[in-house]
């Protein structure tokens, strides 16, 4: 048992366009530098893409893509008797929001759009409709899980 002090989680202030907790952590997560305002203007100015595109609102785009970005399963290695198994985990609600929006930018990122607001835009209309590459890293992750059932008798 860890005799350290459990981290408190401190709450991250809504974004000021849109009220959200869930769009103000991924400014943060988008940010590189310490260049907070310029990761807000590539993200709004990707949001107002999205509705000039699409004709729904740009937030509730972006909702869908994370949620539909959220992996439910990952494998984690295990040591077990001198070999290493990939365990199939479930993930927990925090971690599956870290990591589709983690998945969304680095696959926007790698995209070959102009602008980086225009590759968010992209990644977040396909990542809406269950397309594109994030969703494709989404299912390969549970795939993955899938093929080591298996092993998941060794969860801990």
């Amino acid at each position: 048992m860890s005799r350290r002090n459990k981290s408190v989680k401190r709450p991250v202030p809504a974004d000021p366009r849109y009220d959200s907790q869930t769009v103000s952590k991924f400014v943060n997560n988008l940010m590189t530098r310490g260049k907070k305002s310029l990761a807000e203007k590539v993200f709004y100015d990707a949001m107002d893409m999205i509705e000039e595109r699409t004709n729904q609102p740009g937030v509730t785009v972006f909702k869908q893509a994370v949620a539909n970005a959220k992996p439910a399963l990952e494998v984690k290695s295990r040591r077990v008797g001198g070999a290493s198994l990939q365990v199939p985990v479930e993930v927990r609600p925090e971690r599956r929001t870290a990591l589709a929006m983690r998945w969304l930018i680095q696959f926007a990122r790698t995209r070959s759009e102009k602008t980086m607001s225009e590759r968010l835009a992209a990644e977040f209309i396909l990542a809406s409709k269950g397309e594109g590459n994030t969703i494709k890293k989404k299912d390969d992750t549970h795939r993955m899980a899938e093929a080591n059932r298996a092993f998941a008798h060794y969860r801990w």
